[in-house]
């Protein structure tokens, strides 16, 4: 899992740009713990595509594993990290909100 908050964010992003990935996710929140046949099973992607899938998150910080019953393999989702990138673009937007505040202002009232 990457460590500086830019490199978690970048993570993130990346992680959220697949569309598998995201219904990965949102099947981790909907049904809670799962293992790859269990995603597999729910969503139109092969096991062995799900696990691929799963890696990418887990690299992101967006999932973690663990040892269900047996030889299974349970995975839940985090929402630290997708916090941390949320933090992440709240402080570009302020940065914008204010440099646009300003070119607003002045040109409703330009000098001179």
């Amino acid at each position: 899992m990457p460590s500086e908050p830019e490199e978690t964010a970048v993570a993130v992003f990346t992680a959220l740009a697949d569309p598998n990935r995201r219904a990965i996710l949102a099947s981790l929140a909907e049904h809670g713990p799962s293992t790859a046949t269990d995603l597999s099973g729910r969503l139109s992607i092969t096991r062995q595509g799900v696990a691929k899938h799963l890696a990418l998150l887990a690299d992101a910080g967006l999932v973690t594993s663990d040892a269900g019953t047996g030889r299974r393999v349970l995975f839940r989702h985090r929402s630290e990290p997708i916090k941390l990138a949320q933090g992440y673009l709240a402080a570009l937007a302020a940065d914008w909100d204010d440099r646009l505040g300003r070119l607003s202002s002045f040109l409703a009232d330009p000098p001179g």
